[in-house]
């Protein structure tokens, strides 16, 4: 008899326990957030402080607003250029346009299609990259050539010129595509070869930069690393730098900077989007200040740090820079071109 109670007095335990797990099991359920509306449950010290973080030290920036914004009249701008001559030249919903530096829109480039990109050589040829190819225009805006499409899985990004060259960004296959001048492809650049020590580019979204700097290399943005990777023409990784800091020496978020371009002296500008900051870097890639942050270039509510790519695909500026140092900006929240220069004594 007493063996015979203590099999039952476990199968009672047991069903118990079972029951118990199975009750605990629909409570997690029923109390589960599957769609963040309670947050993240971290307490505050694991959040950022998105005002620290989008205050800049006065001291550290070192340009100011030169004119009112130059309105595109785009309800979506994508890339922005400018040439020798100091003209602007604007990417954005089916066309090119291009503006005096009064802000007088000086003449337009119907494309059939939303471009993606833009460069202007020192002769004035124009190279406009749609999704998956790159189509040229003399300087008067007139069709020269066509080339030849990169596939269904390309997104162009970036163009940048060279005297005989012509790199293309392609965001969808990770590389960059050498040309020559006339179109045929030289070389592709970037693809990870751990044998000649090219790292590979990390592109969790369509943002992915070109400059060709005055030291005879190519710079590309590598924003899922956080850095400006060095490479010869050739293919061959230089060096990178760029460090992973919410600090404003440093890029933080997802995947930044977004865009880059070449000041006069060697030194670099850049652009990160989510935390909408313009800084300023020396030939070497050490910081060197500011150009405008989130006070001067976006509302409160546009300000955030995006540990996912989707979060921030909006607000990834462009920017491009004259003969003469000033930095042109493209807010492609306002659809504006914002100009700076350097302010007297810094």
């Amino acid at each position: 008899m007493n063996k015979i109670s203590g099999k039952i007095d476990t199968n009672i335990l047991v069903g118990v326990l079972v029951a118990l797990a199975v009750v605990v099991g629909i409570v997690s359920v029923v109390k589960l957030d599957v769609v963040g509306n309670k947050g993240s449950g971290l307490s505050g010290e694991f959040k950022y402080d998105i005002a620290k973080l989008a205050h800049i030290d006065p001291n550290l920036i070192l340009y100011e607003e030169f004119a009112r914004p130059i309105g595109t009249g785009f309800a979506t701008a994508r890339g922005i250029a400018v040439d020798a001559k100091g003209s602007i030249y604007v990417a954005g919903d089916g066309s090119v346009r291009a503006f005096a530096p009064s802000g007088s829109l000086l003449d337009e480039i119907n494309l059939g299609e939303t471009p993606g990109c833009l460069a202007v050589a020192a002769d004035g040829t124009i190279f406009v990259g749609l999704r998956d190819h790159v189509e040229v225009y003399d300087a008067q805006g007139q069709p020269l050539t066509s080339w030849r499409s990169l596939g269904p899985d390309a997104i162009l990004t970036s163009i940048a010129v060279s005297q005989n060259d012509v790199f293309v960004a392609d965001a969808g296959n990770r590389l960059v595509v050498r040309y020559d001048r006339a179109g045929n492809i030289v070389t592709r650049i970037g693809k990870k070869d751990p044998e000649r020590n090219v790292p590979g580019f990390v592109i969790p979204s369509a943002y992915f930069d070109l400059a060709v700097s005055g030291d005879g290399l190519l710079r590309a943005v590598n924003p899922g690393n956080l850095r400006v990777d060095a490479y010869t023409f050739e293919g061959d990784f230089e060096f990178s730098w760029g460090q992973r800091s919410v600090e404003v020496e440093g890029f933080c978020g997802c995947c930044n900077p977004v865009n880059i371009a070449v000041l006069p002296g060697g030194g670099f500008v850049t652009c990160e989007k989510g935390l909408v900051r313009v800084k300023i870097y020396d030939s070497q890639g050490e910081f060197q200040g500011v150009v405008a942050g989130p006070a001067q270039l976006v509302r409160d509510g546009d300000v955030r740090v995006c540990d996912l790519p989707e979060e921030c695909q909006a607000g990834g500026f462009d920017v491009a820079v004259d003969s003469a140092g000033r930095v042109y900006v493209l807010d492609t929240i306002k659809n504006v071109v914002r100009v700076f220069t350097r302010m007297k004594g810094r």
